[in-house]
């Protein structure tokens, strides 16, 4: 078998159009490591930029037009002003220019000075007559820091059932947990996985990141005895063998070990909701329905149509009849029309879910949450779904996000979501990014950004070739961090940044100067410029959230026992020997110990066994509250002893991904209920809720 022949290099023109059109020609996977981006890879991202760069010729046309497009222009699409200070790009105007800004507050202005925050339209014109248009985003220097310290729950939504839940966990139980966790504990948020609206399908897909829309929720977390019109339904009869089956069905997750069976509990819920939409409103739920359709304008109008022309024509739009693949077509609005009733149909269930999520966060606040509910914004949305067929011109056509190789994973990562691109959001003025923005933000305390390095640069994997022959798009991370700042303090909400990992050098300290907060997780906290050793509490940063786990890595027991050692064992994911896994992970055990040992925090839980494993748990968020982290949070599943983790990345049908419920050591399941009357679960919060000085001996 002959080698592969070794990726072509680019020519010089071909990375010089490249590195202009934000197109990275190389990565480092470490520090001492350079890896050069392919011909191939820059010709097809470019490509999917709008630029053809197939041939030498072309490349050189596209780079001379590129050339003369830059040296022509006067402002870029979008200007980005911080705080009261007139934005820096202004400063490369000639001498002499005029300014006209008009406000999105109605006014018109001849300076920049003491504008208000909001996205603003700026025109140019320079002494020697030519104009120039842009956006003016203007932001507040920085989001404000949140006041003092709080802990909180994390919490995978589907994984919490009550006793009242169908079948998995709701938006009633996430207000009950809310109203109990702040009343109760003195917690000051929970937070979620992403609740954005999944691709339907047999099955679907359960992972909450790779969702149709980020902008709208889905309404299988809806609880549909709080809907006012579920007590109005006519067929009794009906509504009560649905109530039945949904029984049976949360009967089958907390008594008889089955998995959450997300297909199973919407089949129920869209016959109960056919059902419920069946009663007319009353006068003022039909005055508040009409206001939440005005407000959502086209966003929701364009959401409702695909989700009704999915019931007929199946949930890839790229598959649909050619005429309904565009959202604008004369084609389209006569299957709307058609289909009217079902467009209503998916319309009231976003407006039911919106409501029950505004109650989900008014019951945390009046519980006396500062924050309340912290939402999860995913990086990106399923290239067949509602958001990827309605703002099709704002996606990259061909292209997927994902990884590119590292030490962790030498074929790098394709995540299968198409990528924004950078050139028509900013020619938007960020429009798509600032409507997600102030949809999720209607109802969330505190936004977490998944992958929040995406604001600066994605890696980009042509679609049909591995990972490997990708490369990294560049955004522009000052505009995008600009919106994000503008809508969190218009909503006076936090915003957490999910930085873990591999993070490009200025990341960290940009999203710090803004005010957004990033994520520790104390296992990956060593001092890893030094001897590698855990890092002391003293020495983590103050601008975070810390935790002792996520929904993707081992809950604290497990990794303190070794049991995830021999789960991924058992499923076949080692890449080396057991033993030498094993001994890897107790080494890294027993050093973090040691050093809880050492700050004396590794205290007993009533008897004389310091070394028990709810002890140890204990010591763990002790260490946690020693550190100047402004947010603590807690994996919920901690506070029983649960074993298994809700994500196992690198598996699909192997094990059950983020279809488990809330178990405790011996992986029984648990529900709300049991949970407000959990002794451990108990006991680990009053370690929280005592001064970090008395966290020690």
């Amino acid at each position: 078998m002959t080698a592969p022949r070794p990726a072509e290099p680019p020519s010089e023109d071909l990375s010089r159009l490249a590195e202009l059109h934000g197109v990275a020609i190389s990565y480092s996977p470490s520090p001492d490591r350079t890896v050069a981006a392919s011909a191939a890879a820059l010709t097809l991202t470019l490509a999917a930029l709008g630029v053809d760069a197939s041939t030498p010729g072309a490349v050189r046309a596209a780079l001379a037009a590129r050339e003369r497009e830059l040296g022509a222009r006067l402002l870029p699409p979008t200007v980005v002003g911080w705080g009261t200070s007139p934005p820096a790009a202004l400063a490369a105007l000639p001498e002499g220019s005029r300014l006209r800004i008009e406000t999105e507050q109605g006014e018109t202005r001849a300076s920049a000075e003491q504008l208000p925050p909001g996205v603003h339209r700026l025109t140019a014109t320079v002494p020697d007559g030519r104009t120039a248009t842009a956006h003016l985003v203007i932001a507040p220097a920085r989001l404000p820091s949140p006041t003092g310290r709080s802990y909180g729950l994390l919490v995978q939504l589907y994984s919490l059932l009550s006793r009242r839940s169908w079948g998995m966990g709701d938006l009633g139980d996430l207000a009950e947990l809310a109203g109990w966790a702040g009343r109760s504990l003195g917690a000051g948020f929970v937070q979620v996985n992403p609740l954005h609206a999944a691709v339907p399908g047999a099955p679907t897909d359960p992972s909450p990141y790779r969702p149709s829309s980020r902008r709208f929720p889905d309404p299988v977390h809806l609880r549909i005895e709080d809907v006012p019109e579920c007590a109005y339904v006519g067929d009794r009869e009906r509504l009560r063998a649905l109530l039945e089956r949904s029984g049976r069905l949360r009967e089958a997750v907390l008594d008889k070990g089955a998995l959450i069976d997300r297909d199973a509990v919407w089949e129920l819920k869209r016959e109960a909701l056919e059902l419920l939409c069946e009663v007319p409103l009353g006068p003022g739920r039909r005055a508040a329905y009409c206001d939440f359709l005005a407000e959502q304008g086209q966003a929701l109008e364009d959401h409702a149509t695909w989700c009704a022309l999915a019931e007929v024509h199946g949930s890839d739009w790229h598959r649909w009849p050619t005429g309904l693949r565009d959202p604008r077509s004369a084609e389209t609005a006569r299957a709307r029309n058609g289909l009217m009733d079902r467009v209503d149909f998916w319309s009231r269930l976003a407006w039911l879910t919106d409501s029950q999520l505004t109650a989900a966060q008014r019951a945390g606040r009046e519980a006396g949450m500062p924050v309340g509910i912290v939402h999860d914004l995913a990086v990106g949305v399923h290239p067949g779904g509602a958001d990827a067929w309605a703002q099709q011109e704002y996606f990259a056509a061909g292209m997927s996000v994902g990884a590119p190789p590292d030490a962790f994973n030498a074929r790098g990562q394709d995540w299968g979501l198409p990528p924004w691109r950078p050139d028509r959001l900013a020619e938007s003025g960020y429009a798509p990014f600032r409507e997600l923005l102030r949809a999720l933000f209607r109802y969330a305390g505190a936004l977490r950004i998944d992958h929040v390095m995406g604001l600066f640069r994605l890696w980009w994997v042509p679609l049909g070739h591995p990972p490997t022959e990708g490369t990294y798009v560049r955004y522009d991370a000052e505009a995008m961090l600009a919106v994000l700042v503008l809508e969190a303090s218009r909503a006076g909400a936090l915003v957490i940044g999910e930085d873990l990992g591999t993070v490009e050098p200025g990341v960290r300290e940009a999203l710090r100067e803004r005010g957004v907060l990033g994520t520790s997780v104390l296992w990956f906290e060593r001092d890893w410029e030094g001897d590698g050793r855990p890092l002391p509490p003293d020495r983590w940063r103050a601008d975070c959230l810390a935790t002792a786990t996520t929904h993707d890595l081992p809950s604290t027991a497990a990794r303190l026992t070794g049991e995830h050692v021999e789960l991924r064992d058992s499923l076949g994911l080692l890449t080396r020997p057991l033993q030498q896994e094993r001994a890897e992970a107790a080494a890294d055990t027993a050093e973090w110990l040691a050093l809880l040992t050492e700050l004396n925090l590794l205290h007993g839980t009533g008897g004389t066994d310091t070394s028990s494993e709810e002890a140890e748990i204990q010591a763990v968020h002790r260490f946690l509250l020693r550190t100047p982290a402004r947010m603590v949070g807690v994996w919920l599943p901690d506070g029983v002893g649960d074993r298994r983790p809700q994500n196992l990345p690198g598996t699909w049908d192997q094990y059950p991904n983020w279809r488990l419920p809330i178990a405790d050591a011996q992986g029984r399941p648990v529900t709300l209920e049991d949970l407000a009357a959990s002794p451990r679960l108990h006991a680990l919060i009053e370690v929280l809720r005592q001064p970090a000085g008395a966290s020690g001996g």
